[in-house]
C-alpha cells in the first residue's frame, strides 16, 4: 500500500473506504517527553525573579538582554531602521487583517424568555494576553500581526508581546518583530522565548529585590511555538487560557488531472521550508500528477534556499501522496486528515470546498496558494494543526472574548416558574436548589401564583 520514493512517498488508498485518519502520514510530536523538560524550568520562573529569567536566557538561548522588557528607544530604533518597503507590505498586511478580523465582533443579545424574565449574552474581552512569537530558524512579523490584530479589536486592554532574544540583535528580539509592534502600538515586549516565556505569561515575574513588577499575569496565552512552548501550554493550562499546542505546520492539497504540477510542487516546498517535521500531503485521483509533482519537487526542492531542511520534511513519515479512487474520496480524506492548510486544486474547486467540514483554513483554486494566508489574505495563520481541525478553530476576535449571561427575572416571571424548579430540584436530590426558590415566597404576600405544574411544597 505505501510505496518510498525519494521525496514524497506513495500511499494507495484506492481500495481502502475506511479509517482513513490512522493510515495518513502525520507528524508525532512527544509533548509528554517534553514536559519534563520544561517542568523545573517552569518551576523556576514561578518560583524566581528577572535575575532566574536571565539565567535561563543565558543557559537555553547563549545570551540575555540588558532588561526582560524592551526598552522603549530600541522599540522605536528597530521602527526607524525598517526599510520602507517592508514597513509599506507590513501595513499593508495588518490594515488586510483588521479588515477581516472587524467582522468577527460579536454584539450583544436580549432574549425575553418569558414576560419579566430576560437572558441578556453580552461579549467581554479577556482583560489581559500574553502573545508567544518564535523565533528559531525564521523571523515572523506576521505571526505578530495575527495575535496582536485580534486581540485589539476584541477590546484587549493590556496586551504583553514575548519573543526570544538573539545573539546578533544584542540580546533583542529580531528588530522586523519590534517594528511590527511598534507599528501597532504594542509597547510592553519581552526578550524571552521557550517554555520560560510562557511560564513568565502565566505567573508573572517581579525585580530581584521583589519591589517592582516586572510582568503581571495574565488571563490567556495565544500564538505558535517549538514543542516546548506546546509543552508548557500543556502544563499551565488552567493557570491560564491557552489558544492551542501548535504542532509542526501543515499542507494538504486535494488535487485532481487539471491541476499544475509546478504549482503543486511549490506549495508544498513553500510549507516544508518550515521545520524538518513539517507536514506536507498531495491528495489526488492521478497517479501520472504524483509522478510529474515528483519531478518538480526534485528539480525545485534543488534549487531553493532551504533545500535541505526542506528535502527531510519532503521525506519523512509526516508527508506523502496519497491515490484516491476520485475526488470524492479524496474531499472524504482530507476531512478525515483534517489539515492546518487544505488547498484545493480543482475543478469546480469552490463547489467541492462545500464538502469540507475540517480545515485550520481552506485555499480555493490556484490563485489561492497557503502563503498568501500567510502574510496578506487578510485571514488568520494561527491554526489548529495536528488533526485538531476537526474541533478547533483558527485564532480569532472570539478567541479573546468570553460570552456572560445576564438573567433577569422579575417576581411574577420567577413564581411563575417555581415550582417546575423545584421538581427538577428534587429531581437531582438538591432540594436546597428549589428553597433557595420558594425562600423568595415564604412571606404571604409574595406567595408564588397556583400553578399546574406541581406544588412548591412537593
Amino acid at each position: 500500500m505505501v510505496e518510498p520514493s525519494s521525496l514524497l512517498r506513495r500511499l494507495d488508498l484506492r481500495e481502502v473506504h475506511s479509517g482513513y485518519a490512522e493510515l495518513l502520514p502525520r507528524a508525532t510530536l512527544d509533548v509528554k517527553g517534553a514536559l519534563e523538560i520544561v517542568e523545573p524550568i517552569i518551576e523556576r520562573v514561578k518560583n524566581g525573579s528577572e535575575q532566574d529569567l536571565h539565567e535561563i536566557s543565558r543557559e537555553l538561548d547563549g545570551i540575555a538582554p540588558e532588561s526582560l522588557r524592551v526598552p522603549q528607544e530600541v522599540i522605536a530604533a528597530a521602527l526607524s531602521s525598517l526599510s520602507n518597503e517592508l514597513k509599506v507590505v507590513i501595513t499593508e498586511a495588518i490594515t488586510r487583517v483588521r479588515k477581516v478580523h472587524s467582522a468577527q465582533v460579536r454584539t450583544t443579545s436580549t432574549v425575553e424568555v418569558v414576560t419579566g424574565g430576560t437572558v441578556e449574552e453580552r461579549w467581554i474581552p479577556v482583560d489581559r494576553v500574553g502573545l508567544y512569537v518564535p523565533g528559531g530558524r525564521a523571523v515572523y512579523p506576521s505571526s505578530v500581526i495575527m495575535n496582536v490584530v485580534p486581540a485589539q479589536i476584541a477590546g484587549v486592554q493590556s496586551i504583553a508581546l514575548a519573543s526570544p532574544p538573539q545573539k546578533e540583535n544584542g540580546g533583542w528580539p529580531h528588530p522586523t518583530i519590534l517594528a511590527t509592534c511598534a507599528l501597532l502600538g504594542v509597547e510592553e515586549i519581552f526578550a524571552i522565548g521557550g517554555a520560560q516565556a510562557i511560564a513568565m505569561f502565566a505567573y508573572g515575574v517581579k525585580s530581584d529585590d521583589g519591589s517592582k513588577i516586572i510582568s503581571s499575569p495574565v488571563n490567556m496565552v495565544t500564538g505558535p511555538g517549538n514543542i516546548y512552548v506546546a509543552a508548557a501550554k500543556r502544563a499551565l493550562r488552567g493557570i491560564v487560557a491557552i489558544d492551542s499546542e501548535a504542532g509542526p505546520t501543515e499542507i494538504a492539497i486535494v488535487a485532481d488531472q487539471s491541476a499544475d504540477a509546478g504549482e503543486v510542487a511549490a506549495d508544498l516546498i513553500s510549507q516544508a521550508e518550515h521545520d524538518t517535521i513539517a507536514a506536507a500531503v498531495l491528495i489526488t485521483n492521478s497517479d501520472e500528477l504524483i509522478n510529474k509533482v515528483r519531478k518538480e519537487l526534485e528539480e525545485r526542492v534543488a534549487q531553493t534556499k532551504h533545500r535541505e531542511r526542506i528535502r527531510t520534511a519532503l521525506t519523512g513519515a509526516q508527508s506523502g501522496a496519497v491515490l484516491v479512487r476520485d475526488i470524492q474520496q479524496g474531499i472524504d480524506v482530507a476531512n478525515a486528515y483534517a489539515a492546518e492548510h487544505l488547498e484545493l486544486h480543482l475543478e469546480s474547486a469552490r463547489q467541492w470546498a462545500k464538502k469540507i467540514v475540517n480545515a485550520g483554513a481552506v485555499f480555493i483554486g490556484r490563485y489561492s496558494p497557503v502563503s498568501l494566508g500567510d502574510y496578506l489574505a487578510g485571514s488568520n495563520h494561527v491554526l489548529p494543526t495536528g488533526g485538531c481541525a476537526c474541533h478547533s478553530s483558527g485564532l480569532s476576535v472570539q478567541t479573546f472574548l468570553r460570552g456572560l449571561h445576564f438573567i433577569e427575572y422579575d417576581k411574577n416571571a420567577l413564581a411563575d416558574i417555581a415550582d417546575s424548579v423545584v421538581i427538577f430540584a428534587n429531581a437531582e436530590d438538591l432540594p436546597a436548589h428549589g428553597e433557595a426558590v420558594t425562600a423568595r415566597f415564604e412571606n404571604n404576600d409574595d406567595k408564588p401564583h397556583s400553578s399546574s405544574k406541581g406544588s412548591a411544597q412537593s
